[in-house]
C-alpha cells in the first residue's frame, strides 16, 4: 500500500551505514584527509557536514561560507550556528569580487533590461516557472522583478534573454566549486556534494558548478529522508525549520516555483510513486492531488530527466580510453 510512510526509514542505520561508505570512500579510495563542504545554511549542506563529522571527525571538515551580493541575509547566520554546533572550522570567502571581475551581475542585468529597459540599481528579480497543477504547463520560464519603490511585475522571458539570464548566474556555482576545490588542493581533502535524490534525480544543479564534487553522500536519499537523518543527528531547529530555497536571485525564491512541480514533501512522493510504478491514482490521494494532477507531475519528471541528461553526462571520447 502507498502512503507517506514509504519514505520512513531508520536514520540510526543510515547514519552508521553511510559514514562507514565515506570512510572507505574518501580515506580509502580517494586517499584525501577529511572533506571541504560548501555550506549554505540550508538542510541538505547540514546534514552533510553532520554526516562528515560522523565519519571524519571535526577537526578534519573545513566548511565554507560563499556569499555574494544576492545571498540572504540569514544564510550566513545559519551557516554559523552550523558549525558552531558541530565544532567545525569555517572559513568566509566573499566570491562577490571575482563575480563582478566576470562580468556576472553585469551580463544578467544586460540580459533582464532585453525585457525590462528600466531594470539597473535598487532593482531585484528572480525567475519562475508557471503552476503545473492548473493545467498541462509549457516549462517556459518568466522573469519577475520588483523596483525600487516595491513594484512587482511578471513577464515572459525569450529564449536569449533566458539563456543570458541562466549563463551569468551559474558563475555563483562555478566560482563556489572552484573556491572549494582550491582549500581540498590545500589540505589534501576531497569536496562533498551535496545534493539530494530529489536535484539529483532532477537535475536542479550547474554542471561543473553545484554538480562537481568527490563524493556525493546523500544523492540516494529524499529529501523527506534528509530531514530525518538532519533531526537524528541534532542539526538545529532553526535550520531544520528553513523552508528550502535557491538563494541565487534578488528576490526570494522557493525551489517549486522556481523548478519543481510541488513542495518538496510531495514532489518527493510523486518521484518515489514514478520509480516505483505506483499509479497516479493511488498516489493521489496521498499528496492530495487529483489522478489528473499527479500524471502532470509524472509527465514533468520525466521531461526534466530527459532535459538534463546532459548534465549528467561525462565528457565524450572519440575512442574508448583505459581508465588506471
Amino acid at each position: 500500500m502507498f502512503d507517506k510512510d514509504v519514505l520512513k526509514l531508520d536514520p540510526s542505520k543510515e547514519v552508521d551505514r553511510i559514514t562507514e561508505a565515506l570512510r572507505e570512500q574518501v580515506l580509502g579510495q580517494l586517499r584525501r584527509r577529511g572533506a571541504v563542504v560548501g555550506i549554505s545554511g540550508g538542510i541538505d549542506s547540514s546534514v552533510v557536514t553532520a554526516l562528515c563529522v560522523r565519519a571524519f571527525g571535526k577537526e578534519k571538515v573545513l566548511g565554507l561560507f560563499m556569499p555574494e551580493h544576492h545571498s540572504s541575509d540569514d544564510a550566513l547566520m545559519l551557516g554559523r550556528m552550523l558549525t558552531g554546533h558541530f565544532g567545525v572550522e569555517a572559513i568566509v570567502e566573499n566570491i562577490a569580487p571575482a563575480l563582478e571581475g566576470l562580468g556576472c551581475y553585469r551580463r544578467q542585468e544586460e540580459a533582464i533590461r532585453m525585457i525590462v529597459p528600466e531594470y539597473g540599481d535598487g532593482w531585484k528579480c528572480k525567475l519562475v516557472l508557471p503552476s503545473i497543477l492548473e493545467s498541462d504547463r509549457m516549462n517556459i520560464t518568466r522573469l519577475t522583478v520588483q523596483s525600487p519603490a516595491g513594484e512587482v511585475s511578471t513577464v515572459r522571458l525569450p529564449l536569449n534573454a533566458y539563456l543570458q539570464i541562466v549563463a551569468a548566474t551559474n558563475y555563483k556555482q562555478r566560482v563556489r566549486k572552484m573556491t572549494e576545490y582550491y582549500h581540498a588542493d590545500r589540505l589534501n581533502y576531497a569536496v562533498s556534494g551535496t545534493p539530494n535524490r530529489l536535484e539529483y534525480d532532477q537535475g536542479f544543479f550547474v554542471k561543473q558548478g553545484d554538480g562537481s564534487a568527490d563524493f556525493k553522500p546523500i544523492a540516494h536519499l529524499y529529501k523527506t529522508q534528509v530531514y530525518q537523518l538532519a533531526e537524528f543527528l541534532g542539526v538545529p531547529e532553526e535550520i531544520r525549520r528553513r523552508p528550502p530555497t535557491t538563494d541565487t536571485f534578488s528576490m526570494p525564491q522557493t525551489q517549486e516555483e522556481f523548478y519543481f512541480a510541488l513542495p518538496y514533501d510531495r514532489m518527493d512522493l510523486c518521484l518515489y510513486a514514478a520509480n516505483h510504478g505506483v499509479s497516479a491514482e493511488e498516489v493521489a490521494p496521498v499528496v492530495g492531488l487529483t489522478p489528473a494532477q499527479v500524471e502532470r507531475v509524472f509527465k514533468d519528471i520525466d521531461a526534466k530527466r530527459r532535459a538534463t541528461r546532459y548534465l549528467h553526462m561525462r565528457p565524450l571520447l572519440i575512442d574508448p580510453v583505459t581508465e588506471v
